[in-house]
C-alpha cells in the first residue's frame, strides 16, 4: 500500500507540472510529456484501429499502464524489500518489509484486474446500448427470432445461447488471468533477485535487476494493451460480419 500510494503521489504531482503553463508550443518538460503521450496513443491507434476510440479509452488504458509499470519499477528501488523492522513469526525472528512491490500483492492486481474488467463492460453498454451488449451473453433475442426462419436456424441460434453463457464464465476468466500473470511474474521477480542479493551481493544480481526492468515493461503492456483489446471488442456492435476481422485486428497488433 505504501509503494501504491507513493507512485499515485508522484503521478499527481507530474499532473500537476504538466498542467501549469500549457502552450500550443510545449517547451521544456511539457515536450516530455507530449512525446509520451504521442507515442502511446500511436500504439493504441494498432489496436483500436480509430483515433476516436482511443482517445475515448486513453485516460483509462493510458493509467493502467504508466501505474503498473511505475510500481513495478518502484519494487527495484535500495530499501524496497530491505528497510522494515523484525517481528517474531511463529517462533522465528524475520523482517517485515516497510516497502514491498504493490504489484507483487494479489490483492492489487485483483483489484486492477476488477476494475479493468467492469470498465469494459460500462464501455460496451454505454456504446451498442444495454439490450445489445447484454444479448452477447444471453441471445434469447436471437432464438425467437430464429423460430420463423427453420430449425437449421434454431439449432444455430441454441448453439449461440449457450457459447453466449461461456462468454459470461469468459470474464470472469479475465480477472483471475490479468491479476494472476502480473501478480506471477512480478512476485517471481521479488523472490529472484532476493534469492541472488542473499547468495552474491555484488555484481551478480545486475544482470537480474536489468532483467526485471524490461519485464516490468513487458508485464504493464500486456495488461494494459489486453484491457484495451477487451474494451475495443466490447464496443463493436453483436453480429457485425466484420466484427470477427476486427477481433483479430486489434488482438494480432497486441
Amino acid at each position: 500500500m505504501l509503494n501504491a500510494w507513493i507512485v499515485t503521489g508522484v503521478f499527481v504531482v507530474i499532473a500537476l507540472i504538466a498542467s501549469r503553463r500549457t502552450s500550443l508550443v510545449p517547451r521544456g518538460v511539457h515536450n516530455v510529456f507530449e512525446a509520451v503521450i504521442e507515442a502511446m496513443l500511436g500504439e493504441f491507434d494498432k489496436v483500436t484501429g480509430d483515433r476516436k476510440k482511443t482517445r475515448l479509452f486513453f485516460p483509462l488504458v493510458a493509467t493502467l499502464f504508466l501505474f503498473i509499470l511505475a510500481n513495478n519499477w518502484l519494487g527495484l528501488l535500495p530499501g524496497t524489500g530491505t528497510i522494515g523492522f523484525y517481528e517474531t513469526v511463529h517462533g522465528e525472528l524475520e523482517l517485515i518489509p516497510l516497502l514491498r512491490p504493490a504489484t507483487s500483492d494479489l490483492n492489487l492486481t485483483l483489484a486492477l484486474a476488477a476494475f479493468s474488467v467492469i470498465a469494459v463492460q460500462l464501455a460496451g453498454i454505454q456504446a451498442i446500448g444495454f439490450a445489445n451488449y447484454f444479448s452477447k451473453f444471453v441471445n434469447v433475442r436471437g432464438i425467437f427470432r430464429a423460430l420463423s426462419k427453420g430449425p437449421v436456424a434454431i439449432g444455430v441460434a441454441v448453439i449461440e445461447f449457450f457459447v453466449g453463457l461461456l462468454e459470461i464464465v469468459g470474464e470472469f476468466g479475465r480477472i483471475a488471468s490479468l491479476s494472476l500473470r502480473l501478480f506471477g511474474n512480478v512476485f517471481a521477480g521479488e523472490i529472484l533477485i532476493g534469492v541472488m542479493m542473499s547468495l552474491v551481493s555484488f555484481v551478480v544480481p545486475v544482470p537480474f535487476m536489468f532483467l526485471e526492468i524490461l519485464v516490468g515493461v513487458i508485464q504493464a503492456s500486456v495488461f494494459s494493451l489486453l484491457v484495451l483489446v477487451f474494451m475495443t471488442v466490447a464496443t463493436m456492435e453483436h453480429g457485425h460480419e466484420d466484427e470477427s476481422h476486427d477481433k483479430e485486428h486489434a488482438v494480432a497488433h497486441v
